[in-house]
């Protein structure tokens, strides 16, 4: 299956409506969502924050511009809000997962589909 393809079967479980995966170093983004960018800075405050979480603790989880408050991180994930929508973002050994949910999503929902391709992909060895 292509990296792509993991991206389009997030997006189409309707929890998540866009999303990324990235390098675990966040050098380079393997497939996303039709204009889900991240800048450099942003991900590199994620790659940081998997490590040592007291900067996205202080200055909040960026995310397209957007900053969103910080709800957990610890080395393998980080969840980030803000009002009714939010981020989950996931590590593997080889990628970091972000997905987006909407507003008319429950976190718990979406965060779920996330944490299962994460746990399907480390369980392939990525």
């Amino acid at each position: 299956m292509s990296w792509q393809a993991y991206v389009d079967n997030l997006v189409a479980s309707t929890k998540v409506d866009k999303a990324v995966i990235y390098s675990r170093a966040g050098d380079s983004a393997w497939a996303q969502s039709v204009g889900f960018n991240l800048s450099p800075t942003e991900i590199s405050e994620i790659v940081k924050g998997f490590d040592n979480s007291s900067g996205l603790q202080a200055n909040g989880l960026h995310a397209q511009g957007i900053k969103y408050f910080m709800l957990r991180a610890d080395d393998r994930s980080i969840y980030g809000k803000k009002g009714a929508e939010g981020l989950v973002i996931v590590r593997t050994k080889q990628t970091i997962l972000i997905g987006h949910y909407p507003e008319g999503v429950q976190p718990g929902e979406a965060t779920k589909i996330v944490e299962q391709l994460a746990d399907y992909l480390i369980s392939v060895g990525y």
